[in-house]
């Protein structure tokens, strides 16, 4: 097969392009094209038997040519995009797949879990492994199929019964290639490391000494990855503020085995019921993790505030702490709401402290968190002054019992405690991108690059409809934060929010310093979580290089020329964990779900497409109303106004909107939830729905990940996915 590639996948020739290409259950597919905002529609008759994820060459079309009717939810804006054939199968994407396994007589199939693929996939009766009808198994792909023979392929891996606890879950991990046990040169490796530390006369010289200082870390309750801790002391001119950041480069040595298989794994996946980390327990939980009451290695970003929350001088130096208490949020939140310092006790006791000394320890504690609480303030103010652009998004948290079954599905939302941290970290990150791309060394930032144009076109022509504006210029991050503003407490303020999620670009890391435009900063890095996130560590080690003074000129050319890729397998590592954990959120939420089908919630439209409404109750659970029975009329999609309009009765739609719906079905394989409106009958015979262009409008958020810097609770196996409790989605804001 000809492989041949293009690294941007532009253009072949004026009608031919290249890309990727997505197939549908209906036989029609799609071609994305690198650097194109829309799709190209593949007719069913000019896919050349192209399978999901294929990369391929294909020849322009006249775009009304086919006349085929390609409404549904599959993609975008049916007629009005570009048709194309296939005309060349370049390259095959998918070599493995995850499905279930089904015996009918002599005959074997798998049915992908991946509903995009249209075909089971045929399994000669010499390739099954023995799996019987419900197992879940891994499939190797052996023939991709012909217009007169279907795909084929071979058992390699039984995961379990489809009822088996774990299984539901293996099935994901699995299918985005997720990483297990780490190789055996990386265990032999980490054998080596000691799992305490011995301070050193040299470790003296070499580092600052903070063991003395109030330092405490506030993660989530059962957070065992702990990368980051905090200290803030008045002075007469504002604050000290200190962030220590775990040494993971002290152990991580570049070229080692265990830094292959970090950058491999490039970042810690965070499940549902698991966390996959990117560093072996042994570094993760042990001796990176800065535990109270141990003496810990950290990278640190000290910083002088005045009153204004201006840093004025900083400096990032090597230390070693001792955190004096292990903190989480609600305890945090306990101390500032009802002056409750039970957890600061607890830690102190914990750590052997009793009587009147563990009590001075925690008085010195809530001393300092309450100045720190002064100081997050002081910065949260500068924030909104500077423009940066928050969206109040609601996050899940899902209780899971011994067996990995959903018990409670409940929103979770952050807190005074989580923005503390949340800013403490921004401002840290900020100043340790600003300080080293003023020293001109190589270094790897993390960008959110400002909108496209057409976006902001798109987002000013409808919010004109609403009697808002946006200046008649280029538009700066303030102008969207004050525009988020203006509509908060209004019937169209989620319409409006959701215009502005949708007109963002996705955050990723850069060998240039491209700026942070939704937090509205010049300098941006991601500094703050060398445990989980690899380019963290590949700056800690670029900074203590420089430290040291042995950033050569050799150094240099090296770093030019590996930090490319670093940054390139970071972020489409990010991009697979985001996709992952969102889809471990969806499959326990489609569980929950499948034991209330019948019940009745209330509920807020949250999407609107041309082939239903999405509906999310208050505990964050999404299922779709099928166009079809919404009512007795032709609905039509109205793209620019995001509704759905009923042609007799003028019956309307819209995103926000309240509505009362029943759970009418559930697809546990597909993860997907259908609702019908309170006293409607699912399936009931409708009118041929009519739209007038079906471009994809959902209400959620799309691919916005901003990379802003939103705490995490790291840990918990089944209590959520361990980050707050709660699912992120494909927002990887990340400390």
């Amino acid at each position: 097969m000809d492989t041949t590639t293009s690294n941007d996948k532009a253009k072949i020739s004026s009608q031919h392009m290249q890309g990727l290409f997505t197939s549908s259950p209906r036989g029609f597919g799609f071609v994305t094209v690198e650097g194109q905002e829309q799709d190209l529609f593949i007719p069913p008759d000019k896919t050349m038997n192209a399978f999901y994820h294929d990369t391929v060459e294909v020849r322009l079309l006249p775009s009304f040519g086919s006349g085929f009717d390609r409404r549904g939810p599959e993609k975008g804006k049916g007629e009005q995009r570009q048709e194309a054939e296939v005309v060349k199968i370049l390259e095959h994407g998918v070599t493995t797949l995850v499905g279930t396994f089904q015996r009918i007589g002599k005959q074997s199939t798998v049915e992908p879990d991946n509903h995009k693929i249209g075909s089971e996939i045929n399994i000669n009766q010499m390739d099954t492994m023995g799996a019987v009808t419900g197992h879940k198994v891994v499939v190797q792909m052996t023939n991709y199929g012909s217009a007169n023979r279907g795909p084929e392929g071979k058992v390699i891996e039984i995961l379990g019964h489809m009822d088996d606890p774990g299984v539901d879950i293996l099935s994901i991990i699995r299918t985005y290639n997720l990483p297990g046990e780490f190789p055996e040169d990386v265990v032999n490796e980490v054998r080596s490391i000691p799992d305490h530390i011995e301070v050193t006369d040299q470790d003296l010289k070499e580092r600052e000494d903070w063991r003395e200082h109030t330092i405490v870390t506030i993660d989530g309750p059962d957070t065992k990855d702990i990368d980051d801790a905090v200290c803030v002391e008045k002075t007469e001119k504002g604050w000290t503020l200190g962030v220590f950041i775990a040494d993971v480069a002290n152990y991580v040595h570049e070229g080692s085995p265990l830094d292959k298989e970090a950058f491999r794994r490039a970042t810690s996946n965070y499940l549902v019921d698991r966390v996959i980390p990117m560093l072996p327990h042994e570094l993760s939980n042990g001796i990176c993790s800065l535990n109270q009451g141990e003496d810990r290695y950290s990278l640190s970003c000290i910083m002088d505030l005045n009153e204004r929350g201006e840093v004025v001088s900083s400096r990032v130096v090597e230390t070693i702490i001792r955190s004096a208490a292990k903190l989480s949020y609600p305890g945090v939140m306990a101390l500032f709401t009802d002056n409750d310092n039970t957890e600061i006790l607890h830690a102190q006791e914990m750590q052997g402290y009793i009587g009147e000394e563990a009590t001075n320890r925690a008085k010195k504690i809530t001393d300092m968190l309450f100045e720190a609480r002064r100081l997050a303030n002081v910065l949260a103010r500068r924030r909104e002054e500077r423009g940066s652009i928050d969206f109040d998004f609601t996050e899940s948290e899902i209780i899971l019992d011994e067996n990995g079954v959903p018990i409670d599905i409940r929103p979770h939302e952050s807190n005074e405690a989580t923005v503390l941290i949340e800013n403490f970290m921004i401002i840290a990150n900020e100043t340790v991108a600003k300080t080293f791309c003023e020293k001109k060394v190589p270094f790897v930032y993390r960008t959110h690059a400002k909108p496209l144009p057409e976006k902001i076109d798109a987002l000013r022509e409808f919010i004109h409809q609403y009697g808002y504006k946006l200046p008649d210029r280029e538009i700066t991050p303030k102008d969207l934060s004050g525009l988020l503003e203006q509509v908060k407490g209004t019937p169209e303020e989620q319409l409006v929010t959701t215009m502005t999620l949708r007109s963002m670009q996705r955050a990723m890391y850069t060998p240039e310093c491209g700026g942070h435009y939704g937090l509205a900063l010049k300098y941006y890095c991601h500094f703050t979580s060398p445990i989980r996130r690899y380019p963290d560590t590949q700056i800690h080690r670029i900074i203590k290089e420089v430290l040291h003074g042995q950033m050569t000129e050799e150094r240099i050319v090296h770093y030019n020329s590996i930090l490319p890729n670093v940054c390139l397998q970071s972020s489409n590592m990010e991009r697979r964990a985001d996709e992952a954990e969102r889809d471990t959120d969806k499959q326990k939420k489609a569980e929950y779900m499948n034991v209330r089908i019948g019940q009745t919630f209330d509920g807020l439209v949250s999407g609107v497409t041309g082939w239903g409404l999405y509906v999310a109750l208050p505990n964050t659970v999404e299922g779709l109303i099928p166009i079809a029975d919404l009512g007795n009329e032709y609905f039509v999609y109205d793209e620019k106004a995001l509704c759905l309009r009923g042609d007799r009765t003028g019956q309307t739609y819209t995103l926000g909107q309240k509505v009362r719906v029943t759970v009418s079905s559930v697809d546990v394989i597909q993860r997907k939830i259908d609702f019908v409106l309170e006293g409607h009958q699912a399936g009931a015979k409708r009118p041929q729905q009519k739209t007038n262009g079906h471009s994809y409008s959902r209400g959620g958020y799309g691919n916005y990940s901003t990379g802003m810097n939103r705490p995490k609770n790291r840990g918990g196996q089944g209590h959520g996915p361990g980050r707050n409790g709660g699912s992120s989605g494909n927002r990887k804001y990340g400390k």
